[in-house]
């Protein structure tokens, strides 16, 4: 590596470190929030087997798993100006990637409320308990440390999807790399320096899961 490379290198790495903890990660956690509040929304439809809601509930699944995220952000950005409805870049990433990340969501955790023993729901109801106060105090609680690797998974393959925003202008941390190939025409060790940080970014992550998970295990060895 020659010294006027190394010398970029170096100069490029804050510049695109910033936009990743300025724009990547808050756009990734707040994207996930919000999905996070949808995919309970649609597991509990799914879970109580409320008509016509279920019906919805698949169909909207169907429809986003099964279009491509970057078209989805290109319906939104680009196709609902169409019709007067003009979003800025920031807000359109955050309404499609929560809707998106939502849909995968809701499967795990129809799937983790599924897996409660239904002798548990049972009990709730024997000791007085309403079917909210059932899902709240027992259901829910059991599911979301049953879906928590899974959704853990699902926030990772988040933060790597944000890249995707750069498509639809969001300053974010690839953006900021692409303009610093375009200025300087160096690509290869630009973007496998970018690709660094998201290596980085997602280690964490994954450290801070294996970390929640062994918490979760141990809270479930001291109740059993």
């Amino acid at each position: 590596m020659d010294s006027n490379l190394a010398e970029l290198l170096i100069d490029s790495f804050p510049k695109i470190l910033i936009p990743g903890l300025v724009y990547t990660l808050p756009l990734a956690f707040v994207s996930f929030a919000i999905a996070l509040v949808i995919a309970t929304a649609v597991a509990l439809i799914q879970y109580a087997r409320v008509p016509v809601l279920r019906q919805l509930a698949r169909f909207y699944i169907w429809v986003v798993r099964g279009t491509p995220l970057l078209v989805q952000l290109y319906v939104v950005f680009f196709g609902l100006p169409d019709f007067g409805i003009v979003l800025d870049p920031l807000p359109t990433a955050v309404l499609v990637l929560s809707i998106n990340t939502g849909a995968y969501s809701a499967e795990t955790m129809r799937a983790a409320l599924e897996s409660v023993p239904v002798g548990q729901l049972e009990a709730g109801y024997c000791v007085g308990m309403s079917y909210l106060q059932v899902m709240r105090r027992i259901v829910l609680p059991q599911a979301l440390r049953t879906a928590f690797p899974p959704l853990s998974n699902e926030l990772i393959a988040l933060v790597k999807d944000t890249s995707l925003a750069a498509n639809i202008m969001v300053a974010e941390m690839f953006r900021a790399a692409q303009e610093i190939v375009s200025r300087e025409w160096v690509t290869m060790p630009l973007y496998l320096e970018v690709a660094a940080i998201y290596l980085l970014f997602s280690t964490v992550l994954t450290w801070l899961q294996r970390l929640g998970e062994r918490k979760l295990a141990a809270q479930g060895m001291e109740r059993g």
